[in-house]
């Protein structure tokens, strides 16, 4: 079948007006497909559309791809979580990784931008928190945070919230019955990276029953049961750091984990762990691991909330969080906007996502293979990246 039959699949998705059709199911296509640096130019030049449609586009319907967004990332969800599957040696089934990326901006004086630490350096631009959902090893992006600077809600009249704080609003308001339907709720796990090292964000996820796999920051403070039983509750507490230090008595012991890539590798880690406070939450098992060859990276101190659990357990579970890693290194920081409406584009990468993963999953009985007429095209190698051919588009519907 021709091209023109993907453009109206996309267009039954996202449910736009007749007027706004064909200027988005193109611009979701070229995001879909070309796998070099998106420019509004090379959209235009694409789709054969003049380049200040797109403009319009991003900059005066941020929303269509927002309400899309949510509304597919809901269907997924519900088809997969119809026969719901434990992830592989862990007790969860619903995994939900929180972390965050930075998009550089594409001129001097972009809107709502502002500097961030990041390495060993620093960058301008935009910051959004990604939220991801993994049901039986599928990713589904859900609806992000976006961080407002503090002139941009001054400008627009709005509360300035830190980025921990949207995060605890975000979480307190998400209901996963709406995407999976009733679920149990010891079934959950979060996984997030040092930054999110808040103890607010650790209670709102323990107010709702779920597990949490969190790294810890150097200076957190723990302390252990005897002490915690045994010293007024304000004193005796130590850095995570010192903790492990001071507990000589704890052994290290050997893991050996298998990577997940295309070439099956075992990497060994060192790690030491026990029961333990962390503060203002609770009773948590915490764990120190670090590679057994030092060169191939750095200690790591992490903490779970779910005691039956075993420090293995943890360091699994912790390891899926490497997933929303690529998906933003795949997806998300290779695109480049214009100077004011970049902010907008990202809700539009976010969708484009969700149609690439239906487009290439059995559930919706569409399958997309090569032709004859001069379109470029994905063909997937492996999950992670996707390399670019030029063919045309052949969509077989069974019946």
């Amino acid at each position: 079948m021709p091209d023109y039959t993907l453009r109206t699949w996309i267009a039954r998705r996202i449910q736009v007006r007749q007027r706004l059709e064909r200027i988005c199911t193109g611009y979701l296509l070229f995001l879909m497909v070309v796998t070099t640096k998106h420019t509004l130019e090379e959209a235009a030049r694409f789709s054969r559309l003049h380049k200040s449609q797109f403009s319009k586009l991003l900059k005066f319907h941020p929303n269509i791809a927002a309400q899309s967004l949510e509304s597919l990332s809901k269907q997924q969800a519900k088809r997969l979580s119809i026969s719901l599957e434990a992830v592989k040696g862990l007790p969860w089934k619903i995994v939900i990784i929180i972390d965050s990326t930075l998009q550089n901006r594409s001129s001097l004086h972009p809107e709502n931008s502002k500097k961030f630490n990041h390495g060993q350096g620093f960058v301008i631009g935009h910051q959004w928190t990604n939220v991801v959902l993994i049901l039986n090893g599928i990713l589904i992006p859900l609806r992000p945070i976006p961080f407002y600077s503090q002139r941009y809600c001054r400008d627009h009249d709005q509360a300035y919230l830190t980025e921990h704080e949207r995060v605890v609003n975000y979480l307190s308001n998400l209901n996963l019955d709406e995407y999976i339907g009733p679920h149990r709720s010891r079934d959950v796990v979060v996984l997030t990276d040092s930054g999110y090292d808040n103890k607010k964000i650790e209670n709102a996820i323990a107010d709702k029953q779920w597990a949490f796999i969190m790294a810890l920051s150097k200076t957190r403070s723990v302390k252990s049961e005897t002490l915690y039983h045994s010293t007024p509750k304000s004193k005796q507490w130590l850095s995570v750091e010192l903790f492990f230090r001071h507990h000589r008595r704890l052994k290290w012991s050997t893991i050996r984990l298998m990577t997940n890539g295309t070439k099956a590798k075992r990497k060994e880690f060192r790690i030491r762990h026990t029961m333990g406070y962390l503060r203002y939450v609770g009773w948590v098992h915490l764990v120190c691991s670090e590679p057994k060859k030092r060169s191939e990276g750095r200690r790591r101190y992490l903490a779970c909330n779910d005691v039956r659990v075993t420090a293995r357990q943890i360091m699994l579970g912790y390891r899926l969080r490497w997933a929303v890693e690529i998906y933003q290194s795949c997806n998300l920081r290779r695109t480049l906007f214009g100077p004011k409406i970049d902010f907008f584009g990202f809700y539009y990468l976010q969708l484009a996502k969700i149609l690439d993963n239906e487009s290439h999953t059995g559930s919706i009985g569409t399958m997309i293979s090569p032709c004859s007429l001069p379109h470029p095209l994905l063909s997937h190698e492996n999950s992670t990246c996707r390399n670019l051919t030029f063919a045309s588009l052949t969509i077989a519907i069974p019946c």
